[in-house]
């Protein structure tokens, strides 16, 4: 298959189909080199045509707390008193911009997932 752009769905499933023919290519090879284009257009038309939402902040910080077997009390330090915590989990408080801090500081949440929370509630 010649390398060219992805513009229809047969495009791609092509691409794809390229992709996981050669997935066992070693870096540096010619195979790999096009294993890598064949790679970065595949991603380029899927942000495109199928673009992900960010999750849901509070969604976003309890996925965190269970991956890290994290209980409210844990939230403390980045959030507030443990009613606090409980407030926000409850979506009764809004996130607040330090709150967003810590927490992409602290857990590694994406801001811009956080953010969202902040947008969302003013709209």
């Amino acid at each position: 298959m010649e390398i060219k752009p992805i513009k229809t769905k047969s495009d791609y499933r092509h691409a794809l189909k390229e992709v996981e023919t050669s997935m066992a290519a070693r870096a540096g090879t010619p195979e790999g080199e096009r294993l890598d284009v064949l790679v970065t257009l595949v991603e380029a038309f899927e942000r495109k045509h199928y673009p992900l939402e960010l999750p849901d902040p509070i969604e976003a910080i309890k996925f965190r707390m269970e991956q890290s077997g994290l209980t409210p009390k844990d939230l403390v330090p980045m959030i507030g008193q443990i009613n606090r915590v409980y407030e926000v989990l409850n979506r009764r408080r809004p996130l607040t911009l330090q709150m967003i801090r810590r927490l992409h500081r602290d857990l590694g949440i994406p801001a811009e997932s956080l953010i969202k929370a902040a947008e969302h509630r003013a709209a």
